[in-house]
């Protein structure tokens, strides 16, 4: 895949307000350790010692998606599925799954 090309992709079954997008790929190293491109880090506001949530998404039994989601935000994150009204990133299928618990 070429630079512009994992810019323009989107990941379908997401909705706004993420806008969720490829925006690199990264290589996971023999110490299980990886590098995000400057570009990431710079767009995102990423500095030494920032501290993130690893939160996994699951489809079929299997892990789909991993997110990271800034320490700082995670209050917001817990909010939005507590209160489905402040969602943030909600896939059709989670949407879902979490109405089938309270129908």
């Amino acid at each position: 895949m070429t630079d512009q090309l994992l810019k323009e992709t989107r990941i379908s079954g997401y909705e706004n307000p993420c806008d969720c997008s490829v925006e690199g790929i990264v290589t996971i190293d023999a110490r299980g350790q990886m590098v995000l491109p400057k570009e990431v880090r710079e767009r995102a506001g990423i500095a030494p010692g920032d501290r993130f949530a690893v939160v996994f998404s699951e489809r079929e039994g299997a892990v789909c998606c991993i997110t990271l989601i800034k320490k700082d935000h995670l209050d917001r994150y817990i909010s939005s599925l507590v209160h489905p009204e402040h969602q943030m990133c909600r896939t059709e299928d989670q949407k879902a799954n979490r109405n089938e618990h309270y129908d």
